[in-house]
């Protein structure tokens, strides 16, 4: 892929019709999804928006939602959550990345940090999914308390019981603000959870991961020229910068 970045100034995507014919004429369609293994963790780290942003960003991550877990309130919604805990859940190629990669990433993106004590909604939490993943995470744990010393870390590691995915409006939440480029994704209801070019944007367009990394992966995702550049812009406007609330 040739992009230079000096030549391109804010695109737009106003203009449909022109995304539209180049899916048309060059027969190019979103990649909603990768039929490759995958494993899957579960996290809570914060707001959810921006650990969405920072895994969806990360290689070999295929797909990420956002929810409610760790309760034991039946249908939780984000104004009525009861005991449960904002949490990420990330599919994982694990041959690509492992799960204590993932691990290193979450102990060092809290967004209010690993010893403060807050609020259920926001508190860290690991939630394993098999035997193997709760003595990692221990394991882990046990060398962060080590490496942070005197500092206590607050964060729970338990069993992952149940998982409610959050409301739509929360889901790719930074993707979500470029609105055209979610018309041209065909993205809906289902998609905004489970796809896998959403999962990516959702990260880039903030900056995750960097130009480098986009540009080795864009072409996996089944974007248009105009998709590309428009992307690419965000991704080089953002990179470096903060991601949470």
């Amino acid at each position: 892929m040739s992009i230079n970045a000096e030549e391109i100034q804010a695109p737009q995507l106003k203009d449909l019709s022109i995304v539209r014919n180049e899916q048309k004429e060059l027969d190019i369609t979103p990649v909603h999804y990768l039929n490759r293994a995958f494993k899957t963790a579960t996290f809570g780290m914060g707001c959810f928006w921006g650990a969405e942003s920072l895994y969806g960003g990360t290689r070999g991550v295929l797909r990420t939602t956002v929810g409610y877990a760790g309760g034991t309130k039946d249908m939780p919604t984000y104004r009525n959550l009861g005991d449960h805990t904002e949490v990420l859940e990330i599919d994982y190629d694990p041959s690509v990345i492992s799960y204590q990669r993932l691990l290193h990433i979450f102990w060092n993106n809290h967004e209010y940090g690993l010893t403060t004590v807050i609020k259920r909604q926001y508190m860290s939490l690991i939630l394993y999914h098999d035997d193997e993943q709760k003595q990692i995470a221990e394991l882990s744990k046990a060398e962060e308390e080590k490496r942070r010393a005197p500092e206590v870390i607050t964060t729970e590691i338990a069993p992952k019981r149940n998982f409610y995915p959050a409301e739509d409006y929360h889901q790719k939440y930074r993707l979500q603000g470029h609105r055209d480029l979610c018309e041209t994704l065909n993205l809906n209801s289902k998609l905004l959870k489970t796809s896998y070019v959403a999962t990516k944007l959702n990260g880039y367009l903030v900056g995750v991961g960097g130009v480098e990394q986009f540009k080795a992966e864009v072409d996996c995702m089944g974007l248009t020229p105009s998709q590309k550049d428009y992307c690419y812009h965000y991704t080089e406007k953002n990179e470096g910068q903060g991601l949470y609330c």
